[in-house]
């Protein structure tokens, strides 16, 4: 236990979280069980650390953190472990990894019931279905995401600015109010570009190439938060890495479903299945048509988040997709994407039609009063035109 007690101290003295995520507002931290999930990459371990230095001494023994990679969980169980530190004191005992422990679900059900007192949180990936696929965690668990930088986040960051997000509401409301408030400080266009190409994962603050970093990434998040979570066998990864690659390259668009199966040598099911799983990784965006969801074919298939198009398929980059890919990613925090029967647009919340589309383009385009134009190489907006870096300020 000592050992866990100097490695908790060291690192949470050594922890320098560059920006406080919104999520440590968000959460109810008097919640006894809380899951904290998010794609591989986003900062979830800083975030545990980042919420012991807030709360308690480094050395203060009353809260404590492990990972479950250390080789000594092998021989223990959570709950044994955690009942010799709920013995001693302790009140908060986080655990990173927590997929590593076979019996994890269970194993926290037996710490939920025989320590009244003790609180968790626990940091998994967003593949797991923490209630659905474990019904011992339904009623006891509490889960929340943590997703990567939004653009505003990364403005503050860079730019030692203090921004505040904004809803939807008020950026369709105020969006020219809003700008002027924001524009005599900074040029988002500039900042934009960077966040693009490597703003949404933290890791671009460390001093090692970025694309090298994104692209290990992609591969632990198919090696292990697919492939060892979803217990697939290792012989179908080339088959799950080539489907990847394909979407790609693709583009957004609609994908299809029986093409990709020929191409990955499995059924129509498989790729479904497989698509579903990248999806939970969140290496890809699946935008289906209102009313649809999964198992049906989706509307459009499209990356994550804009970094990804970059770090995978850098010949060619088509700044639509780019602009497409970072209106999705920028609203699915809080608002339901579908797919809208014109090119370029999209549906959110079931009643807003949005068009993305390029202020300095030739091609002419008809304005719809009920259409909101989400536009990009501009910084400012009128009316139903928005200037889409806006929609960076979400969250």
């Amino acid at each position: 236990m000592e050992a866990f007690f100097r490695t908790h101290t060291y690192l949470v003295e050594h922890t320098n979280a560059p920006v406080r995520r919104m999520l440590m507002d968000e959460i109810n931290w008097d919640e006894r069980m809380i899951g904290i999930k998010g794609t591989r990459g986003v900062g979830k371990t800083t975030f545990l650390l980042q919420y012991a230095k807030e709360n308690f001494a480094p050395n203060d023994r009353k809260c404590l953190y492990v990972n479950m990679n250390n080789f000594y969980f092998q021989g223990r169980g959570i709950a044994d472990f955690a009942g010799e530190f709920y013995k001693n004191g302790g009140n908060v005992l986080l655990i990173d990894q927590i997929f590593k422990e076979p019996n994890w679900s269970k194993e926290l059900r037996l710490c939920y019931e025989k320590y009244p007192q003790l609180k968790i949180i626990f940091r998994g990936s967003s593949v797991m279905h923490l209630k659905e696929e474990n019904p011992e965690l339904n009623g006891i668990v509490k889960s929340y995401n943590l997703r990567g930088f939004s653009l505003r986040e990364y403005i503050n960051l860079v730019a030692g600015t203090n921004f505040r997000p904004y809803t939807l509401d008020e950026v369709l409301r105020d969006h020219e109010h809003i700008t002027r408030h924001i524009l005599p400080e900074v040029s988002p266009g500039k900042y934009l570009k960077e966040y693009l190409h490597h703003g949404f994962y933290p890791f671009f603050l460390e001093h090692r190439n970025f694309s090298e970093n994104l692209l290990k990434t992609m591969n632990m998040m198919t090696e292990v938060d697919i492939l060892l979570i979803k217990q697939i066998e290792l012989k179908y990864l080339t088959k799950i890495k080539k489907l990847f690659y394909q979407l790609a390259v693709d583009g957004p668009k609609a994908p299809n479903i029986s093409q990709l199966a020929i191409d990955i040598e499995t059924s129509r099911a498989t790729v479904m299945n497989y698509i579903k799983y990248l999806a939970e990784a969140r290496l890809i965006n699946i935008i289906y048509p209102v009313g649809q969801e999964f198992p049906k074919k989706p509307g459009k298939i499209m990356m994550h988040n804009p970094n990804l198009i970059y770090a995978i398929y850098p010949i060619r980059v088509e700044e639509q997709d780019v602009m497409e890919t970072f209106f999705v990613n920028s609203m699915w925090k809080d608002h339901k994407i579908n797919q809208s029967n014109k090119d370029n647009c999209y549906t959110v919340d079931e009643n807003k039609e949005f068009r993305i589309c390029d202020a300095t383009g030739n091609a002419k385009i008809r304005m719809n009063p009920d259409t909101i134009y989400a536009r990009y190489n501009t910084e400012i907006g009128k009316g139903n035109q928005i200037p889409l870096w806006l929609l960076g300020f979400l969250y």
